[in-house]
């Protein structure tokens, strides 16, 4: 038996295939622009959250009794007297 010998095709640029690849441009462009959206009302929430807690910060320090103004003092009122 003679062996045969395999002629090594060239081969094509293997180039996995990506999502991308498989769906249309259009279907694409939507899903880009959704996650762009998605991202700009995430970063909405979060900036209204960050006002939120600076408005809860700025009226609790506002209604502080006189008592916790004082505990919260870092001069040491037994100089003082």
């Amino acid at each position: 038996m003679k062996k045969k010998k395999q002629h090594s095709q060239p081969k094509k640029e293997d180039k996995p295939v990506t999502l991308g690849d498989m769906l249309n441009q259009e279907l694409m462009k939507k899903l880009k622009d959704t996650k762009q959206e998605l991202k700009a009302e995430e970063d909405k929430k979060r900036e209204e959250e960050e006002q939120r807690k600076k408005e809860e910060r700025r009226l609790r320090e506002k209604n502080k009794s006189f008592e916790e103004l004082l505990g919260e003092s870092n001069l040491n009122w037994k100089e003082f007297k």
